[in-house]
């Protein structure tokens, strides 16, 4: 292996976990590998073994290191969410919109052609939600899209777009200040549970995209005049 750079003596769990997060990124162990032990790590970055122990917590809590008791550290991810998060917080607000189109028009696509029954009840119940909470309750508008990507039965989708649609509101919330964006279309959200009730993949991905037709004007519109 080849030898980490000694961590300096400012924020030192800090330059430990970038280090580590590094050598991950670069190969250095593969999936499942083990990881050296502290006292290996602690040696080859000239820190304590007590900062390595809080460094490696960091990354196991980000997902990327797997602590097995008794038989050490594992690599468990070498792909690190916390990069993906900062590139999504600094992508323009078009460009996130952007990447939520193509998700939940494929997303509505793949429930069409899935949903069960209780995919549906799940919809209108989602969609009364919307109705009752008001047309600027974010959190509903949430349940309803979440409901249309749970509709996929892919466990994989879910979760990425959930991580995601927390990022997309950040994004937005920072873009727009006090600005508000258009009401939520309620009647755009029927016809597209209306195409998903139907099993038309065609028809819901097109009112997917319609849905998101005005948001995506309205981002374009003020990322203009900021020009």
């Amino acid at each position: 292996m080849a030898a980490l750079k000694a961590a300096g003596r400012t924020s030192l769990v800090d330059s430990v976990v970038e280090q580590l997060r590094t050598q991950l990124a670069e190969g250095e162990w593969a999936v499942g590998d083990r990881i050296p032990t502290e006292h290996e790590l602690a040696q080859q970055l000239g820190v304590g073994r007590n900062t390595v122990r809080e460094a490696v917590r960091v990354l196991v809590h980000a997902g990327l290191l797997e602590s097995r008791q008794g038989n050490g550290t594992f690599v468990r991810s070498t792909a690190d969410p916390a990069a993906v998060l900062r590139g999504v917080r600094h992508a323009g607000a078009a460009d996130v919109l952007e990447l939520r189109v193509a998700l939940e028009a494929e997303a509505a696509r793949l429930a069409a052609a899935r949903r069960d029954t209780h995919d549906l009840l799940r919809l209108r119940a989602a969609l009364t939600g919307l109705r009752e909470e008001g047309d600027r309750n974010a959190d509903a508008d949430l349940a309803f899209h979440l409901a249309v990507v749970g509709a996929t039965h892919n466990t994989a989708f879910v979760e990425v777009y959930r991580f995601f649609s927390a990022q997309v509101h950040e994004v937005l919330v920072e873009a727009l200040g006090d600005r508000e964006m258009p009401p939520v279309d309620i009647d755009a959200h029927e016809a597209l549970v209306a195409a998903v009730e139907a099993g038309d993949p065609e028809a819901a991905e097109r009112q997917a995209r319609e849905l998101l037709r005005v948001p995506m004007e309205t981002v374009a519109a003020l990322t203009e005049q900021n020009r």
